[in-house]
């Protein structure tokens, strides 16, 4: 019981640098800034297949992500 609540404790925090990686591409792409979006992203995807690799989210998931992001990315 003590190793799940360690893992728990791991697991929402790698969760949470995930949702703060999206954010801050999300976040630059409001702000219109291309340049900067790009680079977030090119920041985030590593860390969105490193969560696939550890089963914090589906890699149907990621892949939803990261397409969305480069899309919205290439429409600005």
């Amino acid at each position: 019981m003590r190793q799940a609540v360690k893992h728990r404790q791991h697991n929402v925090s790698q969760r949470t640098e995930l949702r703060t990686r999206i954010k801050a591409v999300v976040k630059s792409i409001h702000a219109g800034d291309k340049a900067s979006a790009e680079a977030t992203f090119k920041l985030a995807q590593p860390c969105i297949d490193s969560a696939v690799g550890k089963k914090l989210i589906h890699a149907n998931k990621a892949a939803r992500h990261k397409s969305r992001l480069n899309a919205r990315i290439k429409a600005m």
